[in-house]
Order: C-alpha cells, then sequence, then structure tokens
C-alpha cells in the first residue's frame, strides 16, 4: 500500500467518524465492510509493520469509544411548538377522559345530597300539611289561580295532575300523601332511578298551584332534582346500594359494556351541580355587592327586624346588638358568597369555604325562616367533600358505634363483660380438650 493509499484510507476513517456522529449509521455500515475487506485480504493485513498493528488498534478503539459515546449522546434540538402542542393536548384528554369515564366520583357526595333532598320535601310538606287546602288547595282560589294559573306548567298535561285534583279536597290530600311517601323513599333510596323522575314531576305539579307560596329555593330545587337524573345517586348508604352488593361485580364492575357511559353522566351531573351552585353563590354575591344597604354593611340588620323574616325576635336582637356584628355578617356573607368557586381549588380554603356557606345557610334557616332552601344548597355543597373525607367520618362513626353498644347482661363493664367470656370461652375449651384426652386415654 503506498502513500497515496494511506492518506485516503485515513481520510476515508475521519469521513465515517463524521458520518457517525451525524447519522449514526453510516460508519458501522463502512466498519463491517472494512472488515469483510480485512478477512478477504489478509496478505495485505499482514504487509503492514507490526509496530502500526498495536497502533491501529488503539486507533480503532478510540474511535470507535468515540462513536458509541456520540451514539449514547442525546441529539439537541428545539421541539417543535406543534409537537409540544399535540402532546399537551394528548395529555389532557387522557386526563379528562380518565376523570370522566375512570371511576364514580363524590359518591358519598351524591348520596348526602339524596338524602337531604328527600328531607327536603317531606320537611316542606309536612309543615304545610295542615295548611295544605289554604296554601295550595281549594281555600286559595281567592288568588285566581286554579282558574287562571300564573305559571305555565299547569297547563302542560304532565304537570297538571295536582291542578287538576286541587278541586276535590280528599283527592288532592290523597296525593299530597302519595308525594310524602315518594320523599321517603328517595331518602331510603330504593328504586330511585324509576322513583325520582316520578317524584320530581309530581313535586313541580304540586309546588305551581300557587305561585306566591315558592321561593327561589324551589327554583333551586327542580334544577338540581334534573341534573340528579343523570346520576347514580345510590351508591353509597341506600337500599340499592345493599341489593346491588349481593352481585359480585358490584361495585368495580356493574354497568358492563355501558359502565364507560353510566360512569360518564354521573360524573357529568356532578360538573352541573357544582356549576349550578356556584353560579347561584356569584350572581346572589355579586348582586347584593351593587346595593347601598350591603356597601354600608347593616343590609342584615333590615330583614331580621322584620314581621316576615325575622322568626326569633330575641335571636335578631342578640345578632344585631352590636354594629360590628352586623357588618361583618353582611360583608363576610358577600365576600364568601363571590369567593367560593376559587377557594375550592386548593383543599385547606375548601374546608373553610364550606364550613363558612355552612354556618351562612345555618344562619338563614334560624333567623329569617328559610329552613328548606337552606337544606336544599347545604345537599349540593356535600358534593365538594371526598369521599376519603366520608369515608373516614363513617369509619370512627361505626367504630364509635360498636364501642359504645351495650354489652350482654353478664358482666357490669363491656370490657369486663367481654374479657371475662373471653375466659369463660377459653376455660371451657380447656375443659373440653382435657375431657377428650382422657377419653382417648381409657
Amino acid at each position: 500500500m503506498n502513500s497515496d493509499d494511506a492518506t485516503r484510507t485515513g481520510g476515508d476513517d475521519h469521513d465515517a467518524e463524521v458520518t457517525d456522529q451525524r447519522t449514526g449509521t453510516a460508519a458501522s455500515a463502512q466498519g463491517r465492510a472494512k472488515d469483510s475487506a480485512g478477512h478477504a485480504n489478509p496478505g495485505t493485513a499482514s504487509a503492514r509493520k507490526p509496530e502500526n498493528d498495536h497502533g491501529s488498534d488503539s486507533a480503532g478503539g478510540g474511535n470507535d469509544g468515540a462513536a458509541s459515546a456520540s451514539d449514547s449522546a442525546p441529539e439537541f434540538g428545539l421541539v417543535p411548538v406543534t409537537t409540544l402542542m399535540r402532546t399537551k393536548l394528548a395529555q389532557g384528554w387522557s386526563w379528562l377522559e380518565e376523570m370522566l369515564t375512570g371511576r364514580y366520583h363524590a359518591t358519598y357526595g351524591l348520596a348526602v345530597t339524596r338524602i337531604l333532598i328527600g328531607f327536603t320535601g317531606l320537611g316542606l310538606i309536612l309543615t304545610n300539611f295542615s295548611a295544605r287546602h289554604y296554601t295550595f288547595g281549594v281555600g286559595s282560589a281567592w288568588n285566581g289561580e286554579i282558574a287562571e294559573p300564573k305559571s305555565d306548567f299547569p297547563t302542560i298535561w304532565l304537570f297538571s295532575l295536582f291542578h287538576r285534583a286541587v278541586t276535590t279536597p280528599p283527592l288532592f290530600t290523597a296525593m299530597m300523601i302519595g308525594l310524602a311517601l315518594l320523599a321517603i323513599v328517595i331518602i331510603l333510596g330504593w328504586r330511585t332511578r324509576l322513583v325520582l323522575p316520578i317524584y320530581l314531576v309530581l313535586w313541580v305539579s304540586f309546588i305551581e298551584l300557587n305561585d306566591g307560596a315558592g321561593d327561589q329555593g324551589d327554583n333551586a330545587y327542580r334544577m338540581f332534582m334534573i341534573a340528579m337524573l343523570f346520576a347514580d345517586t345510590t351508591r353509597r348508604w341506600s337500599l340499592d346500594a345493599r341489593r346491588r352488593a349481593r352481585n359480585p361485580e358490584f361495585p368495580d364492575n356493574d354497568g358492563g359494556q355501558w359502565r364507560w357511559a353510566l360512569i360518564m353522566a354521573n360524573n357529568l351531573a356532578i360538573v352541573v351541580l357544582a356549576f349550578q351552585v356556584c353560579a347561584i353563590y356569584m350572581s346572589g354575591g355579586l348582586y347584593k355587592a351593587g346595593g347601598e344597604a350591603w356597601q354600608h354593611g347593616f343590609a342584615v340588620y333590615n330583614p331580621l327586624h322584620t314581621q316576615q323574616f325575622g322568626t326569633w325576635p330575641v335571636l335578631s336582637d342578640l345578632v344585631t346588638a352590636w354594629g360590628p356584628m352586623v357588618v361583618a355578617i353582611s360583608w363576610g356573607s358577600i365576600l364568601f358568597q363571590c369567593a367560593f368557586p376559587f377557594m375550592l381549588f386548593n383543599r385547606y380554603t375548601r374546608i373553610i369555604a364550606l364550613l363558612g356557606i355552612l354556618s351562612f345557610h345555618l344562619g338563614i334557616a334560624l333567623l329569617m325562616g328559610l329552613p328548606w332552601f337552606s337544606l336544599t344548597m347545604i345537599a349540593v355543597d356535600a358534593i365538594f367533600i371526598r369521599d376519603r373525607s366520608f369515608a373516614k367520618v363513617s369509619a370512627y362513626l361505626r367504630h364509635w358505634w360498636t364501642s359504645s353498644a351495650p354489652r350482654g347482661a353478664g358482666g357490669a363493664s363491656g370490657g369486663s363483660a367481654g374479657g371475662g367470656s373471653g375466659a369463660a370461652k377459653g376455660g371451657s375449651a380447656k375443659t373440653r380438650t382435657r375431657s377428650s384426652a382422657g377419653s382417648r386415654g381409657k
């Protein structure tokens, strides 16, 4: 091999190394070609100087190390913005799909919502039952709604059942009792998928008999029930859950191939309920903030000293006796209502928001005589409490109930009775063992 061949060979090696750093493939191909050429021409390889063999091996090893290092080193470069956007969108879609169809959310919260919604309807019927004819029946004919209803619902056949029975007092009373029984069934959670739509239709038909007897709580009540039609509110604390628990596929695989659709409907219903509650709080808070009485901090004083809302004059005087307390309640209600949706994004602020809004509704129920409106809002606020929190409280109450339950009459205290019975059982077991051993020995 002459010097030109050696020069060309060195140049080829350098080109192979550069190509390997850029593509990572051309160098290996050229190396395999050289190896095959070396095996094909052993004489040419042996004609080289012996001292150069070690150098060539060293150089080859160095080049191989450089090539492997370049292969393992990551390629530095800018990722296109479109690729990043597609990746983020794919990750967001996967997260959304998992949130909507992965599992049931707020199972305990929806159970509490169902129970309190049933109690709200039952309580409103019972508190108005003695004055049912005057409030909703023939005694309210003086307002003209029996002949010409102000609402459009009595003109719709599906929602006109109570309107057609109102002129027959016994039938009207029987229908109110039936509506109360449906509310109890909803509280117990028996066949709620079938009972809740019937209860909703009858409730709207009943409450629209007298437009002046209702309030905004009735509107929120029916809106919440419409969303609850698409949710599974009986997965906890219901007779339906007890019945379905006999199925080995409950609660993980119930629903079959349409399980994902049922889960998505449930979770979307939770989103609708949360949006409705936040919209009610936000709109109410912003509306209050625009009033002069709320801005000056004495808005709470006026309704508490009226005959319509001041149901407990002694409590009203106690709450409004101190001026700073009136200002704190007035401004605090605005702040809590407007900030409520934003305080839900953090665990600790969510606890403060829920406690604050709970005290807000308890104050309205106790001081302004609006218990059923407050109970309706509290019912839906339960969906913001996590299942693990409800599970911890449920386990604690179950443990407390078990530990405080009365024991057998054999001992003075539960612990001593339990210990005595355990000792007695142990003694009897030993006696049986000894007697059996003796009999075997005999």
